[in-house]
């Protein structure tokens, strides 16, 4: 069972905003305006929560958006694509595991005992990633493997980026 609050007027959630930079520096120059104008000018709402998103924040919200964006405009199948993007992020999780193997075995500030865990643990991790990378691939391969050439070759150099 579901409720919704639409259907339900019992319920009552406050409103949730997100608010850029601009917008908080113009909420600033609003607040250096009298009272008087500011209450005319707003209709009243139930306070929520505001989220204040910085410039680079949103910057790194886009980049992530169109890491994906080349997979998302291509003409393959969306199981496909799901699989690419699966694929990209499996990979990325290896790389840091792997940079976080890196840095235990380095780590001498640690018991060599201590360090021997760790680095036993990232191990296990790594090879779960991995094992993890190597299904989506077969996956990959039998969704391909009746798609034309040029669906197999796209996908392929998708998957090399």
């Amino acid at each position: 069972m579901s409720v919704s609050t639409v259907q339900n007027p019992i319920i009552n959630t406050p409103a949730v905003s997100i608010w850029k930079a601009a917008d908080a520096a113009k909420e600033k120059d609003d607040a250096k305006a009298p009272a008087s104008e500011t209450k005319a000018a707003e209709p009243s709402a139930t306070e929520g929560v505001k989220v204040t998103i910085s410039g680079a924040g949103m910057g790194m919200a886009s980049a992530a958006k169109s890491s994906n964006s080349d997979i998302d405009e291509s003409s393959l199948s969306d199981s496909a694509k799901q699989l690419l993007k699966m694929i990209r992020e499996l990979r990325k999780q290896l790389a840091e595991k792997m940079a976080e193997l890196s840095a235990a075995m380095a780590d001498t500030s640690m018991s060599p005992e201590a360090r021997q865990a760790k680095v036993a643990g990232l191990q296990g991790e790594v090879a779960t990633i991995q094992a993890g990378l190597m299904t989506a691939q077969t996956q990959l391969a039998k969704v391909l493997k009746d798609e034309p050439p040029q669906a197999q070759m796209e996908a392929m150099s998708l998957m090399a980026k």
